[in-house]
């Protein structure tokens, strides 16, 4: 499935047209690496989106093309929330770990 789509389904991002441009900014990574919209997500990816002042670190769970707002939840975990890093080498070294 599409990145921008998964970000409208699972809902950690309402619209696909602004999970499209968050991940055209680059405020996206799947497994540390800097992701496109079409990009291609799997079961088992690791995602870091930059929300604002905050990272949020998310584990793809499960993919479904249309989830039940109940079921949304269900399609990651969180791995961590942390602020935004003053630099890259700080940020590298939160996302390694």
């Amino acid at each position: 499935m599409r990145l921008d789509k998964y970000l409208k389904v699972s809902r950690l991002i309402k619209r696909r047209t602004l999970a499209k441009d968050v991940c055209d900014q680059g405020r996206v990574e799947i497994n540390d690496r800097p992701a496109k919209a079409s990009s291609s997500v799997k079961i088992g990816d690791k995602l870091a989106i930059r929300f604002g002042q905050k990272i949020v670190v998310v584990k793809v769970e499960d993919i479904k093309e249309n989830p039940r707002k109940e079921e949304a939840a269900t399609l990651y975990s969180v791995i961590g929330e942390v602020p935004v890093p003053r630099d890259e080498k700080e940020e590298n070294e939160y996302l390694k770990g």
